[in-house]
């Protein structure tokens, strides 16, 4: 599985840290940056960049990293076609998956240790949308809405 990562500055190491324990696991990884640590870089640069590539290509996922995972959920989310979830614990990354079929994760690199951060990115990736009617039904209205920006059928 494809796999596409972006952060900021905020998340650098984590996201080097993250890349080599998905690349150890077999996911194929492609990296949409920040490629090196600059403190004033901006988070919308790479993350945009990363969502747009798993709309763009069925069956991949994505992880956007920052600081809190707050700004990077949001820049994800703008992106038509993606539901992005700030992940904050396996359980919100297993229910991400499940109940929302999220294709983006976004995580908090200040909030969590390291090895956290791989624990919950490894828990969203590994995870499958639970398929459930009630759960289809809610991202359908999500999705006509965001075709049409209305909520009727």
């Amino acid at each position: 599985m494809r796999i596409h990562i972006g952060t900021d500055h905020a998340a650098f190491e984590t996201k080097n840290a993250i890349v080599a324990a998905l690349e150890q696991a077999g996911y194929e990884v492609v990296d949409h940056g920040a490629h090196r640590l600059d403190p004033e870089d901006d988070y919308p640069r790479f993350i945009i960049p990363a969502a747009q590539a798993v709309a763009a290509e069925a069956g991949s996922l994505g992880l956007v990293l920052g600081g809190s995972g707050n700004g990077e959920v949001i820049a994800a989310n703008k992106v038509p076609g993606v539901r992005a979830a700030l992940i904050h614990s396996l359980e919100t990354a297993r229910l991400a998956r499940q109940h929302n079929d999220a294709q983006v994760a976004s995580i908090g690199a200040r909030m969590h240790s390291s090895e956290e951060c791989v624990a919950l990115a490894l828990a969203f990736l590994e995870t499958e949308f639970s398929g459930q009617a009630r759960h289809q039904r809610r991202i359908d209205q999500l999705s006509r809405y965001e075709s049409s920006g209305r909520l009727d059928d």
